[in-house]
């Protein structure tokens, strides 16, 4: 059963969670019973016990300050005033607008056509400039109203500020998820461009797609909504973990992209033949080889996804790998 956490769990995590990890247990268990020892005070002259430990929380003030005096790193980059509320502005605009605005530039270049460096180029022109904005405006609104000559009162800190806990496994699984859904984006985005601009080009100069012109009435529609499908399901693991119910999908979605995909490889309804002839192919000897490794390339690869999900769940039902055979 979920127990849920209180106002003390909740500030003692938002205190120590830029804590160095040497320092972070001594320093919650210390806050732990500064803050209890304070309850129990209140509760003695007649206090109940949520307004004993709201009013001690109150009492102790933002615990991000409280960190920050307990690691002797002053709050004077602007001043104590409003330090806090502008580093959590600056760094929202820079964790949320900036990673939006630069994966929106790099899929307008992607369909326009150009080629790696010139979206890396366009990437790193454009969000340079625009992460340098996006810290230097807020710092410069903040650093005026600190020193305009009757700055308002300061932001009062309440408890109803706490963050809540964060659980730290779904934490921990947000890097898979942005890798996921960057990378199943990208492979989207290729599919797409390389039946209007890919770079190679027959003797007339007229670009040519890798995949099978014919392959738009029904295939690559259905790879398309798969890797649709998959990006929902790398949501479902991000939110949920993996369980049982999650692997299966897993299975059902691997065999759903790589049977067809193999079966039109492997027939010659998978690659435009203009492009094998543009290209050269089948270069003697070698195509058999190429086209080998590439089916049990592509097998071994889906076998091993789908045995990762099944070891995953299992080690996040407790168990272990060597546990498959008990299950």
């Amino acid at each position: 059963m979920t127990t849920t956490p209180t106002l003390t769990d909740r500030y003692v995590w938002a205190a120590t969670r830029a804590l160095p990890d040497a320092q972070r247990e001594e320093f919650a268990r210390e806050l732990r019973e500064r803050i209890g020892d304070d309850i129990d005070a209140r509760r003695g002259s007649g206090s109940a016990t949520t307004d004993a430990e709201r009013a001690a929380l109150v009492e102790l003030g933002d615990p991000a300050a409280l960190a920050a005096t307990y690691l002797d790193r002053p709050l004077q980059l602007i001043g104590p005033r409003y330090y806090l509320t502008w580093k959590r502005l600056v760094t929202t605009l820079l964790a949320i607008v900036l990673p939006i605005a630069l994966g929106a530039i790099a899929l307008a270049q992607v369909i326009a056509g150009s080629d790696a460096a010139e979206v890396l180029a366009s990437v790193l022109g454009t969000g340079i400039p625009l992460a340098i904005q996006l810290a230097f405006w807020p710092t410069l609104v903040f650093a005026l109203i600190e020193r305009s000559p009757r700055p308002g009162p300061a932001p009062t800190w309440t408890p109803d500020h706490l963050p809540q806990v964060r659980d730290q496994a779904r934490a921990g699984r947000l890097g898979d998820l942005i890798a996921s859904l960057v990378f199943l984006g990208l492979f989207a985005a290729l599919i797409i461009w390389q039946g209007y601009g890919a770079p190679v080009v027959n003797p007339l100069g007229e670009t040519v797609p890798v995949l099978s012109p014919d392959l738009w009435s029904f295939w690559i529609p259905w790879f398309l909504a798969l890797i649709g499908l998959e990006m929902v399901f790398a949501a479902a693991i991000w939110a949920w973990g993996w369980n049982w119910w999650l692997a299966i999908v897993n299975l059902l979605l691997n065999v759903a992209f790589i049977v067809p995909a193999l079966w039109l490889f492997t027939t010659g309804q998978l690659v435009n033949p203009e492009f094998l002839e543009v290209i050269g192919w089948p270069w003697g000897e070698a195509g058999a080889i190429v086209t080998t490794i590439i089916v049990f390339g592509a097998i071994a690869v889906t076998v091993w996804d789908v045995i990762d999900g099944v070891i995953k769940t299992v080690r996040g039902r407790g168990g272990s790998a060597l546990s498959l055979g008990r299950i």
